[in-house]
């Protein structure tokens, strides 16, 4: 396998991303729009319980949302890919795949969490717009420089935990109702106060989610964030995602041993 064919791979996998969202727009339209509604139900009703107080921390409302979508498409991305396979029986075929079946797994889950930031960031559009209708405007920096690459290392454990949850997939074939259980945790894992519990910086997403709040709500740059808390998170993404790889080869080999790989 050459780097010439992961590339091209990669760009049809893309490719087919887009071209699925242009086909069944209504679908992709609906998807922004019932996200931008739980948004506007968690603002205007939040105004009517809080008043003030959910206007003045707007802005980490917006932000931790945004990196929760993401969180949730990295996350989600494996073991559905791998579901769907097994459902359409071509499960196995990935295994014949000059890529290698890690390689393809891989590959998709960059394409999916691609795709899922192309949408995130319309509807952070959308929110911000909101925002200045109602409120005058938020200021929060886009800074690509800054935001992307914390988003990136924040997402690593996200990806880990898929591989966990794509290797149960491959044993037990149908893991969503175990999986979506997580998305809640996950709003907890988001909004937890790292300043007042540095503990929460070793848990997934929560040191990720406290410097993109810093980079984009204070307007920092990436130079301006703590060099320990940047370090830190490069540690955290990395044994996160180096745990939940390990996971997923050590059940797909199970999953080989019990010639469970083409049954659903």
């Amino acid at each position: 396998m050459s780097a010439g064919h992961l590339y091209l791979f990669t760009r049809a996998s893309l490719f087919k991303s887009l071209i699925l969202m242009r086909r069944y727009l209504f679908n992709t339209v609906a998807q922004i729009v019932s996200m931008y509604m739980l948004f506007a139900v968690m603002f205007f009703g939040g105004q009517q319980v809080a008043g003030a107080a959910i206007t003045e921390s707007i802005d980490g409302i917006i932000v931790g949302y945004f990196l929760w979508m993401l969180i949730m498409s990295a996350y989600s991305s494996i073991a559905g890919n791998i579901t769907n396979e097994a459902q359409w029986g071509t499960l196995e075929q990935l295994y014949m795949s000059p890529l290698g079946f890690d390689r393809v797994v891989g590959v998709k889950t960059v394409v999916n969490v691609a795709v899922s930031l192309l949408v995130s960031t319309t509807l952070l559009v959308l929110m911000l717009a909101t925002m200045e209708v109602v409120s005058g405007g938020v200021a929060l920096s886009l800074d690509p420089l800054t935001v992307v690459p914390i988003v990136v290392l924040t997402l690593a454990p996200a990806v880990g935990l898929g591989y966990i949850f794509g290797g149960l997939a491959l044993l037990y074939k149908r893991v969503e109702s175990a999986f979506q259980l997580m998305q809640f945790a996950f709003v907890g894992l988001v909004a937890a106060p790292v300043e007042q519990f540095p503990l929460f910086k070793f848990a997934p997403f929560s040191l990720g989610s406290y410097l993109l709040r810093e980079a984009m709500g204070q307007q920092k740059s990436l130079l301006e964030l703590p060099a320990a808390d940047l370090g830190l998170l490069v540690a955290v993404g990395v044994v996160y995602l180096g745990i939940g790889y390990g996971a997923f080869r050590f059940v797909q080999r199970t999953a080989r041993e019990r010639g469970v790989l083409g049954e659903y």
